[in-house]
């Protein structure tokens, strides 16, 4: 698994921090999206998975060997 983040459309909702903090975090200044880990180990995926499902603004893309998600 590959994450994937468009920071330029990032709203700074906070979503994906708060869902999956081992993978997201946000800038302190503007609430922007910052991803920790881009290729998150096992146990953090499905919580990826999530933050990306939950995202309001749709910045977070999941790329797997078969396709990417959102």
């Amino acid at each position: 698994m590959r994450v994937e983040v468009h920071v330029d459309k990032c709203i700074g909702s906070g979503v994906c921090a708060l869902v999956a903090p081992d993978v997201f975090d946000q800038r302190d200044d503007d609430g922007v999206v910052i991803l920790i880990a881009e290729h998150p180990p096992a146990e953090h995926q499905e919580s990826a998975y999530e933050a990306a499902n939950r995202c309001p603004a749709a910045v977070i893309e999941i790329h797997t060997n078969r396709a990417a998600t959102r």
